[in-house]
């Protein structure tokens, strides 16, 4: 099911979703996750809220969300290429066509939300990947630090 969707570029329903990453969470025993692409869109956001507040404050509590910006051309490039050894049924043309309408559309107005929270790290990634990486660790050695 997961898959279908993802082949579709559409968005996992978030229901499915955060009761993937709550298990997951509970499972480790940690407090702190990196939780990579997610929430994609306001549902998952709502809901992540919802079922993460009020049991599990600590897992609520978002220090940052991580925007690699990267135009769209690059972007294709790049997903294109790591097609060709990815295994992922949703790296090629037809699926990130309609992966960047969903982002635009639906992941875009997530990351407005946190910028509007004061919660977004930007970091232009149509760089070397070693100044990429660099900038990245500073986002996360700040947050260690708050």
């Amino acid at each position: 099911m997961i898959n279908a969707f993802i082949k579709e570029g559409k968005i996992v329903p978030a229901e499915v979703t955060v009761r993937l990453l709550k298990t997951a969470m509970e499972k480790s025993g940690s407090t702190k996750f990196l939780v990579d692409g997610f929430p994609r869109d306001m549902d998952n956001l709502k809901c992540w809220e919802k079922q993460m507040t009020h049991r599990f404050s600590f897992y609520a509590d978002v220090q940052f969300l991580l925007y690699l910006e990267c135009p769209e051309d690059i972007m294709t490039a790049r997903l294109l290429e790591r097609g060709k050894t990815s295994g992922r049924v949703d790296d090629n043309l037809e699926s990130i066509k309609k992966r960047l309408v969903t982002y635009v559309e639906q992941t875009k107005p997530i990351i407005d939300e946190f910028i509007a929270r004061g919660k977004v790290r930007k970091v232009d990634s149509n760089r070397n990947p070693e100044v990429v990486f660099e900038e990245v660790k500073l986002c996360f050695q700040a947050a260690a630090h708050k």
